[in-house]
């Protein structure tokens, strides 16, 4: 028996912390919630179940796969890069009162091998997750310079080995399948890495997020989602590793900042006032439980903040 439009988009992604978010958006509930990592429709999905008619999604998603879930839950879902929310918002005519992002690559699009995104199943070099990105994986792997591909390898996978890994794809151009550049990556590594979880992760990771422009995308997307919210509206950022995290992190602090003159002036000076009101001092992480039926779950953190009223 074929699988239905509902099945499917079941099938897509698993969310992670859903209870948690749930909990986080109870109190400004009823409104309108962007759910701008769409996907599989998941976390939209658990909202829809819990709060009925009190809640209006509106959904974001680059992959067309994605945007075609959005009728299995009856949400309209916008093609579009969630850096793009607050354009978003405006042709939809909607000011929410939750903007969520679930960051990085679905479970979904791993698990296409004709996607790119695996190094363990063979593949085209693609690694997009929309037709809007600037790059395909191939054109990185196989065009840029020594000095390019190593930078992004060490800033984007954190990769100590950098230039040792860069070096050995550089020689082994040109590369067309997901398999042979993990070849090449883990036969680069000494001994002890190859031991250490997968050598290639951390590579492929940093070629994904160079294709897909991720991490400027999130700092564009947090940005329009502060300025897009109703007072006392609340954002809501789900990361899976540190360099998403850290971008979050800074801009919910920096959002709660108020006044920074020296400490004894009589009045302000500096003109600084507080945007945000930041709800989870330290990331939520999923309980033993959801991890042990989730193991996506394991590395996700969850931050959220609560706009101020100007």
């Amino acid at each position: 028996m074929s699988q239905t439009r509902d099945e499917e988009s079941m099938g897509y992604h698993r969310p992670v912390l859903v209870d948690e978010v749930i909990e986080l958006i109870r109190p400004v509930m009823p409104g309108v919630v962007i759910d701008a990592t769409f996907g599989g429709g998941g976390h939209s999905r658990s909202m829809i179940e819990e709060f009925g008619d009190d809640v209006e999604i509106v959904g974001i998603d680059r992959d067309p796969q994605a945007v075609a879930n959005g009728g299995a839950l009856g949400v309209r879902v916008v093609e579009a890069n969630f850096s793009e929310v607050g354009d978003v918002a405006a042709s939809t005519a909607v000011t929410p009162a939750v903007i969520l992002f679930d960051f990085g690559v679905s479970s979904h699009q791993l698990d296409r091998p004709e996607r790119g995104f695996s190094y363990r199943n063979d593949g085209p070099l693609d690694m997009r997750m929309g037709p809007d990105a600037a790059a395909t994986a191939a054109e990185i792997v196989n065009e840029w310079p020594l000095e390019d591909l190593t930078r992004i390898i060490r800033r984007y996978g954190e990769e100590p080995m950098a230039r040792r890994i860069a070096s050995a794809i550089v020689d082994a151009r040109p590369l067309d399948s997901t398999t042979r550049l993990a070849d090449i990556v883990a036969n680069s590594l000494p001994q002890a890495r190859r031991r250490a979880g997968h050598p290639a992760r951390r590579t492929f990771q940093a070629i994904r997020i160079a294709v897909n422009g991720e991490l400027e995308a999130i700092e564009s997307g947090l940005d329009g989602a502060i300025d897009t919210l109703e007072p006392g509206g609340r954002v809501l950022a789900i990361s899976y590793h540190s360099l998403e995290d850290r971008l979050v992190k800074r801009r919910f602090v920096k959002g709660a900042e108020g006044c920074t003159c020296p400490p004894g002036l009589p009045v302000c000076g500096c003109g600084n006032s507080a945007s945000l009101r930041i709800l989870t001092r330290k990331p939520i992480r999923a309980s033993d439980e959801e991890v042990r039926s989730n193991k996506r779950a394991r590395s996700a953190l969850l931050r959220a903040a609560e706009k101020v009223a100007a």
